[in-house]
C-alpha cells in the first residue's frame, strides 16, 4: 500500500511509514492543541515538498487570516496557489466582503452539502489535488449532531473516490473523552487525538493514534511541540498522564 508522508517530523515513525493513501483521518482535540497547525502543515508540505497538490476547506477562519498564520511558519501558500499547487476553499465568509470577492473558490452556504461537494470536486479537478484538509468538519454538523456520521461518510466517499488523502479536524471540549460527533469515529479510517494536559504545573502537548486502517502504528502517547517551523513529534518519548 502506498503511504502518504505527513511532512511532520516524527509523525511518520509513529505511523510506521505514513498515512495509507486515500485514508480519511479525524484529527481530534480541544482548544489550543494544534489541530489547525497539524492540518496546514500536512497540506503545505504535501504541495511544497512531495508534489501532491493540496486543498484546505476553511470553515472557521477567513482565508486571508489563514495565509497570514501559515506565513508565520514559513509556509507561503500564496506562491503555491499561483502555481496551481494549493487552493483554499472559502466556506467561512459566505462570499461577503471585498477580500472574499477575490477568492477563487467560495461556498456561499456551507450548510448546503451539495454546494460544498460541487466546489470541492471542481477544486480537486482544477489542481489535480492529492491532499484535502477540512478545518473543522465539526462546523458542518454542530447544529445537527445526529447527522455527524452521515456527513463524514458523504465527504469520505467523495474524497477517497477521487484518490485523495484527507485530514478532518474535529473539535472536542476540554476533558471530553470522545472524538467529536456521534459515530464519526466509525466513519473515518484513522483517528489521531491531540491533547493538552497540565502535568506538574505545566501544560504539555501530546498525541496518540487511536486507529489507522491499513497500517500498524504506535499505541503510545507521544509528546510534541509547536515550533517556529511547525509541529515536531517525538516518537522516542512517551508522555504519561496521571
Amino acid at each position: 500500500m502506498r503511504r502518504v508522508k505527513t511532512g511532520i517530523p516524527g509523525m511518520d515513525e509513529i505511523l510506521h511509514g505514513g498515512i495509507p493513501e486515500r485514508n480519511v483521518v479525524l484529527l481530534s482535540g480541544g482548544p489550543g492543541t494544534g489541530k489547525s497547525i497539524f492540518c496546514q502543515q500536512f497540506l503545505y508540505k504535501g504541495a511544497a515538498e512531495y508534489d501532491e497538490p493540496s486543498i484546505l476547506v476553511a470553515l472557521e477562519e477567513h482565508p486571508v487570516q489563514i495565509r497570514e498564520n501559515m506565513k508565520q511558519f514559513g509556509w507561503d501558500v500564496r506562491k503555491l496557489e499561483e502555481e496551481g499547487r494549493f487552493a483554499i476553499i472559502d466556506a467561512f465568509t459566505y462570499g461577503i466582503g471585498s477580500a472574499a470577492k477575490r477568492e477563487r473558490y467560495i461556498v456561499n452556504d456551507p450548510n448546503d452539502e451539495r454546494e460544498l461537494i460541487d466546489v470541492l470536486k471542481t477544486a480537486i479537478n482544477d489542481i489535480d489535488a492529492k491532499r484535502i484538509g477540512i478545518d473543522s468538519v465539526t462546523t458542518l454538523y454542530i447544529n445537527k449532531p445526529m447527522l455527524a456520521r452521515r456527513t463524514v461518510f458523504l465527504l469520505k466517499r467523495v474524497i477517497s473516490g477521487l484518490g485523495c488523502t484527507a485530514i478532518f479536524t474535529s473539535q472536542i471540549s476540554v476533558g471530553e473523552r470522545g472524538f467529536g460527533g456521534p459515530g464519526v469515529e466509525h466513519a473515518v479510517d484513522g483517528i489521531i487525538r491531540l491533547d493538552l494536559d497540565e502535568i506538574d504545573g505545566e501544560l504539555k502537548r501530546s498525541l496518540i493514534v487511536w486507529k489507522m486502517r491499513g497500517t500498524s502504528h504506535s499505541l503510545k502517547r507521544h509528546p510534541f511541540d509547536i515550533t517556529d517551523e511547525g509541529i515536531v513529534v517525538y516518537p522516542d518519548k512517551v508522555l504519561k498522564i496521571r
